[in-house]
């Protein structure tokens, strides 16, 4: 039984806006006496000094939010802002950021009543307002804003000035460490949650064994996809650390309410959570004193279950359902405006919108002393020897640099197959490094993409295996027919090895996850502090140009053309032509760090064109000739693809037999010979002598890509001669139920079309090339089998 002390009565108290409910008083008195038995805290006045040091910490950093969306400057003392102190633009979206900052506080606080230093990730990245004040506060700041922002009076005005300041230094980029979402200047931020959904997708594969992991959702993001639901089919006491989702249950997204309110609010979503095998527990979201219950109170339970040798999965997964009110604890909560511009009015210009701010900033007042006190208080790494909430696992992860078998090449010249041969390379590489933790994201069939070895080798994952069939509880393959949710499964587990295998059609619907880790990735290389996890390979087969016998809805090369959109040093796009091309990319792309690499890669048999030599040079410049010599050519010809190199081929020995001079070259990697747009890319992509080595100035040239011609022909800028030398052939979005014969002709990208693209780019006679009934095809009067050799 808790006594009462000037301590514990201190906390009862509350402050500010900050109230404590019967219910979180009854808990947080057990749990005090809990930890205090267990001797993970020292005293009863030591929980309760921390308790109510939290109280005072969240009301300053509200506060300094409210500021930070309308004012240029902050006064410590209390004094009301005057018009001249407000911003003549406010911006911010600061109902979510001030309900984030209570339950960022009671993060904090259950650290230092436990004496560990979780790891968390903030789906409502937007919400990044939160965060920044209480680092500021606190001084776990990133290296970037350290001396710039602080807790003093300059330092958190200079907060609030920078804050949507738009500032922008010569060369484009933003000239203060603070954007509108997390970013890599957010201390401790591993995603910019600017996606909504997709840290409730992967905040379960995040941590490894004995690391816990604090997940705060949005209520709005719980409508946006299937995923989140599932994560009790993959935690598992062995291989998985503690994942503690918080749902900040605040009944408004951006202009209406929220689903979860409209079908009966917290009652309707605990049913909810709890039919998908979550255990939820619901409390008061206002109070930093219930987060920090919630969070030790989660993290017992499973720690009980992974000592209960009869557990059976899946397992009971606590869910903290954090019910507030959006924009807690200032004017306009709970309306509509309260998502982005509580007042309803600029206090700048506004007498009464002026005249809410000062109150509502006087009510979350606390007197310097105080505040000094309680930021003492919670400062508790030290004594406990852990580190800053800064430099949690997650946020600095850096595996064991790989083992990476040697390939077994095939002969040239032999018929192989490129995804059998990465098949046989991953489990070599898999069981080459037994301490990583592996995750494969398949929303496909690994067998029908011919990965029957790994699939055998590490396993579907199910709570129940069905016996025969390739199943196991402890499996390393996540499937589901959901594209967002297993490829969330490889980019959250940044600290072991990570593979996605797709259809390349439906891997677009990845898209906007992979572009969201390449854009945080890319940043952190910008602020020179560039991700240390083992890159992520996104390979896709059953591509556009073999998917021939389905739909056009299975022939999309989207991907690889959205992917080579981004910085091309952080976002590769690799196009293997056959067995060792693809193991050789493969290879180095797991021999790089902190990039993710888009694979397209044909899943029939192809033969084999590049010897162990060759496939070195061709992946080290992104480019290599296959035959010939473009020095004494008349014409080149590009192949981006394995089936494009099938048809160049083709067209070189139909030429040649002519007495036409023409080489073949290979492109694997696009990017590498873009023009580069800042100095990253431009230490990535090849210098000008690599380039004019390969492609020598004003060669005619005539380009077969897997994807699209248009958006090719502009990356490829450098080696374009212009309309009337280079001509570009690939998919101009014609398919349907055809065989390859038929994908190549309806596109345009057959050896012949090739044969005529390279008439048109030399001035040879079309005629003296293509008899007539070939040209009758290719003019589409003929019949496409007359191209046929």
């Amino acid at each position: 039984m808790i006594t009462t002390s000037t301590y514990h009565q201190r906390w009862i108290s509350g402050h500010g806006p900050i109230t404590h409910r019967a219910e979180t008083i009854e808990r947080i008195e057990k749990l005090i006496t809990r930890l205090v038995t267990e001797g993970r805290i020292a005293n009863t006045d030591v929980a309760y000094t921390l308790l109510a040091a939290a109280d005072r910490l969240s009301c300053v950093a509200m506060n300094v939010v409210a500021h930070m969306t309308y004012a240029r400057r902050i006064n410590l003392s209390g004094a009301p802002l005057t018009a001249e102190d407000f911003k003549l633009t406010p911006e911010g979206h600061t109902g979510g950021s001030l309900n984030m900052v209570p339950a960022f506080v009671g993060y904090l606080l259950a650290n230092a009543l436990t004496g560990i230093t979780r790891g968390w990730i903030m789906g409502q990245g937007h919400c990044v307002a939160a965060i920044e004040a209480v680092n500021a506060l606190t001084g776990d700041v990133s290296p970037a804003q350290r001396g710039r922002y602080d807790r003093s009076e300059e330092g958190l005005s200079r907060l609030c000035t920078d804050f949507y300041s738009y500032a922008m230094d010569a060369e484009g980029h933003p000239a203060v460490p603070l954007g509108s979402h997390a970013g890599p200047n957010t201390a401790g931020a591993v995603s910019e949650g600017g996606y909504l959904g997709f840290a409730e997708l992967q905040y379960i594969h995040m941590p490894l064994p004995r690391e816990s992991l604090v997940a705060f959702l949005s209520d709005g993001a719980f409508e946006e996809q299937r995923g989140p639901d599932w994560a009790p089919r993959w935690w598992r006491a062995q291989d998985s650390g503690f994942a503690i989702p918080i749902m900040i249950l605040n009944g408004r997204r951006i202009e209406q309410r929220t689903q979860i309110v409209q079908e009966g609010g917290v009652d309707w979503l605990a049913k909810d959570v709890r039919h998908n095998g979550f255990s939820p527990f619901i409390i008061d979201g206002r109070d930093p004193a219930a987060i920090a219950w919630a969070i030790i109170e989660s993290e017992d339970v499973l720690r009980y279950f992974a000592a209960d040798p009869n557990r059976r999965y899946p397992a009971p997964l606590p869910y903290v359902i954090a019910e507030t009110e959006k924009g807690f604890g200032f004017p306009g909560a709970g309306t509509n405006a309260a998502h982005n511009l509580p007042l309803g009015g600029n206090p700048s210009t506004d007498s009464t919108a002026r005249k809410l701010f000062n109150q509502g900033a006087t009510a979350l007042f606390v007197p310097p002393a105080e505040l000094d006190e309680a930021l003492t208080a919670i400062a508790t790494h030290d004594i406990q020897q852990r580190p800053l909430e800064s430099q949690h696992p997650m946020a600095h992860r850096h595996p064991a640099t790989l083992n990476l078998p040697q390939p077994d090449w095939e002969t040239p010249d032999s018929m192989g197959n490129a995804m059998n041969a990465l098949d046989q390379w991953f489990m070599a590489l898999a069981q080459s490094n037994p301490q990583l933790r592996i995750r494969i994201g398949n929303p496909d069939e690994l067998a029908s993409n011919k990965m029957n070895g790994t699939l055998k080798l590490l396993k579907h994952r199910v709570n129940d295996p069905e016996p025969g069939v390739f199943e196991d509880q402890h499996g390393a393959v996540i499937t589901a027919l959901n594209e967002e949710a297993v490829a969330a499964a490889a980019l959250g587990n940044k600290g072991g090895l990570n593979l996605i295998v797709s259809y390349e059609a439906f891997a677009m619907k990845m898209l906007g996850l992979m572009r969201q880790e390449i854009i945080f990735a890319r940043h952190q290389r910008l602020v020179n502090r560039p991700a240390s996890w083992l890159s992520v390979p996104l390979i896709v087969t059953s591509h556009t140009w073999e998917n021939s016998k389905n739909e056009q809805s299975h022939q999309d090369p989207s991907i690889g053309e959205a992917l080579l959109g981004e910085m091309s040093d952080t976002s590769r796009v690799l196009f293997p032509v056959d067995s060792n091309t693809a193991v050789a990319a493969l290879y180095d792309v797991y021999s790089k760090r902190g990039q993710l690499a888009c694979m397209i890669v044909s899943k029939r048999d192809i033969e084999n064109r590049f010897n162990a030599d060759a496939v070195h040079k061709l992946v080290r410049d992104g480019s290599a000739h296959a035959i010939g010599d473009p020095a004494n050519a008349d014409v080149q010809l590009i192949a981006i693809g394995a089936y494009q190199l099938d048809e160049a081929i083709k067209a070189y020995k139909h030429l040649t037999h002519l007495g036409k001079r023409t080489c073949v070259t290979v492109i694997l990697e696009p990017g590498r010979l873009r023009i580069p747009r800042d100095a990253i890319e431009r230490a990535f992509v090849d210098d000008d002598a690599t380039v004019q080595s390969l492609f020598p100035p004003d060669l005619p040239r005539v380009i077969l890509t897997h994807t699209r011609p248009e958006p090719m022909i502009g990356l490829l800028r450098r080696i374009d001669n212009g309309p009337m030398k280079t001509k570009t052939l690939g998919y101009i979005s014609r398919g349907g139920t055809l065989d390859v014969t038929g994908m190549l002709f309806a596109n345009r990208c057959t050896w012949a079309h090739a044969v005529d693209a390279a008439a048109k780019v030399t001035g040879w006679p079309r005629e003296s090339l293509l008899n007539p009934r070939q040209c009758a095809a290719i003019d589409g009067r003929g019949d496409p089998a007359d191209l046929q050799l």
